[in-house]
């Protein structure tokens, strides 16, 4: 069965503030298809980088990362919003597109030095989270492989920030907004 992806994603207008269209995934949620759709599609795509792990972003990339992990049978790490971890954790801190600083942790212990990380999120927008996230599986020894995103609004530039940042790493996407 082939689903339109694209057509599942619910738009928002000024959530979570004035000005900001938000792309709400959680539609893909309430649709099996769809959500099987999704999770066939990430899983194809870390396959073919052959990671030694895999890690889910804060809290809709844990929501395709998990299921996608165990069908490859990857251990998962998840990348998590700042006090959610009990310690010892490595932290990160960064910017959204709307919102003040955040910080991004780890388990100091999640990724061993050497180890090669796809990291899988729902969206790219600046690229704020993904650089964050690239910057703490390099501080835990890391290198990250890939970000592979459900979405990527091109319009925010996010994959030039990731880009410049880390240009060996490779940036997927399945539905792109120009």
């Amino acid at each position: 069965m082939n689903v339109d992806l694209k057509s599942w994603v619910r738009e928002v207008p000024d959530h979570p503030i004035p000005g900001i269209l938000f792309k709400d995934v959680t539609s893909i949620l309430t649709h099996p298809p769809a959500f099987k759709a999704s999770l066939e599609w990430f899983t194809a795509q870390t396959a073919a980088l052959e990671p030694d792990v895999l890690a889910g972003t804060d809290a809709r990339g844990f929501v395709f990362a998990a299921p996608v992990a165990e069908r490859l049978g990857l251990p998962l790490v998840l990348l998590r919003k700042k006090g959610k971890l009990p310690p010892p954790v490595v932290k990160v801190e960064y910017s959204l597109e709307y919102a003040d600083a955040s910080a991004m942790e780890a388990r100091s212990d999640a990724i061993t030095p050497g180890q090669r990380v796809a990291v899988i999120d729902d969206l790219l927008a600046t690229g704020g989270t993904a650089v964050a996230a690239s910057k703490l599986i390099e501080n835990l020894g890391g290198t990250t492989v890939a970000h592979i995103f459900l979405i990527e609004l091109a319009y925010l530039d996010g994959r030039e920030r990731l880009t410049a940042h880390d240009a060996n790493c490779q940036i997927l996407a399945n539905i792109i907004y120009d």
